[in-house]
């Protein structure tokens, strides 16, 4: 049970892929990109959901930094953990 917990997150994100892939093969429609371009796609998303906080410190004044940026937003973008990332 817990290798589930643990890897729960990964295995509903397969899962979803899985159900959209089936749902496009019932209604016969291809891909809507190649997996580079969606991944890029996805990249952007990530990285474009912390311009929200990034546009929030601006407009209140506050500074951004680059260990502000390392503690809120790198690990959203590339999902590994600051703190872990010191330990190595």
């Amino acid at each position: 049970m817990m290798i589930f917990k643990r890897y729960s997150m990964y295995l509903m994100s397969i899962g979803a892929g899985v159900l959209v892939g089936v749902i496009y093969g019932l209604l016969h429609v291809r891909s809507p990109a190649p997996p580079a371009i969606a991944l890029l796609g996805l990249l952007g998303m990530l990285i474009g959901e912390q311009l929200v906080p990034i546009a929030s410190r601006i407009i209140q004044r506050e500074p951004i930094t680059l260990s502000w940026f390392c503690e809120n937003c790198s690990s959203k973008i590339t999902g590994v953990d600051a703190t872990e990332q010191g330990k190595k």
